[in-house]
């Protein structure tokens, strides 16, 4: 981190803190955007020091915000990625000391890597042409969480392609993730987890998918309402048999740990390829296979350009993350055994 973002996420963070206490609720977990914030009390708590000349981000903020980041995981370009790098890492910092926070912290923190590693392609591969208009600044003290609108920028093709071969190349993952320690909770929750796919029949290394999905906190949360270790969708978890009520089974470790594994051994067995795999998890089987059949395609290298800049991402990070962890390839990992029989 540069000089110049350690003082803004200093005072951010200072900021997140004195407003922890008036954000706390008794619910275990509640969207940010539903808190009702006591400005003047806040200003009371600030008034002389630099915080009281910030402006607190309100509930449009994060519902702006949140929106902002799924539209950029969404798109086909590094682009807003790229823009959404300095939002996220304000909002990491609030997060940190919001008690509720906590749940979309574990999600954010993971995405993190993708806005970084975009704006990273961007220096490495710039698209040339003319600089976008200059943006108007925003209000003295505003501090923005989803970034100005950005006028398109289209990329030259041949730079797009560079752009998207470092991004899915396994060694670029491999650099960015080295030296990286544990989450906090991996160490208690892999032993358990393993068995648990072991028992499945799935190859036991595939349990880190939850560093990547969760940060391996079994309460994370995502803006779009994916939850637990392995953030399953409420669709997706009532298809592998996890009860959203009385209590969100998704947020059990080791229920969701048997629902994570049973859905990579379906997808395995219907598209025969870990990264083929890692992609429905990401980006639905649905839209995997509507590629699949479009392109006449058999292999994730010949549909990637027409996937998601987070799938595009998420697949070759999943495998870092696994040789990281495992010492081993992921893709080289034995198949799923079939679903035993039901009786």
């Amino acid at each position: 981190m540069g000089d110049s973002m350690k003082q803004p996420l200093c005072c951010l963070t200072i900021c997140a803190a004195l407003l922890a206490p008036i954000l706390t609720r008794a619910a275990d977990v509640v969207p940010l955007a539903d808190y009702e914030l006591d400005v003047e009390l806040i200003r009371s708590l600030t008034k002389g020091t630099i915080i009281d000349q910030l402006e607190i981000p309100t509930a449009e903020d994060w519902q702006e915000f949140w929106q902002f980041i799924e539209d950029a995981l969404q798109a086909g370009s590094v682009e807003e990625l790229a823009e959404a790098y300095p939002g996220v890492q304000r909002a990491l910092s609030y997060l940190q000391a919001i008690p509720a926070g906590k749940p979309y912290l574990a999600w954010l923190r993971q995405r993190l890597d993708y806005c970084d590693m975009a704006r990273q392609t961007q220096l490495l591969f710039p698209a040339g042409g003319p600089k976008p208009p200059k943006q108007t600044a925003p209000p003295k003290g505003k501090i923005r969480l989803a970034p100005a609108k950005q006028p398109l920028v289209r990329t030259p093709p041949a730079i797009l392609q560079k752009r998207n071969a470092y991004l899915r190349n396994p060694t670029t993952w491999d650099k960015k993730l080295r030296g990286r320690q544990k989450p906090d909770g991996a160490e208690v929750l892999i032993p358990a987890l393993k068995q648990i796919f072991k028992e499945e029949g799935v190859a036991p290394e595939w349990a880190w998918l939850a560093e990547v999905e969760s940060s391996f906190n079994p309460q994370a949360r995502s803006p779009v309402g994916a939850a637990g270790l392995f953030q399953f969708m409420p669709a997706t978890a009532k298809r592998y048999g996890l009860n959203l009520l009385p209590q969100d089974e998704r947020l059990v470790p080791q229920k969701s740990a048997r629902a994570a594994a049973k859905c990579l051994r379906d997808l395995h067995g219907r598209f025969g390829s870990w990264p083929l795999t890692l992609a429905a998890y990401n980006a639905g089987d649905g839209r995997v296979g509507r590629l699949l059949e479009k392109k006449k395609a058999r292999t994730f290298e010949e549909i990637a350009d027409e996937l998601a800049m987070e799938t595009q991402m998420y697949v070759p990070k999943v495998c870092a993350t696994i040789k990281l962890r495992e010492g081993v390839e992921a893709v080289t990992l034995p198949p799923p055994r079939p679903a035993p029989a039901k009786s």
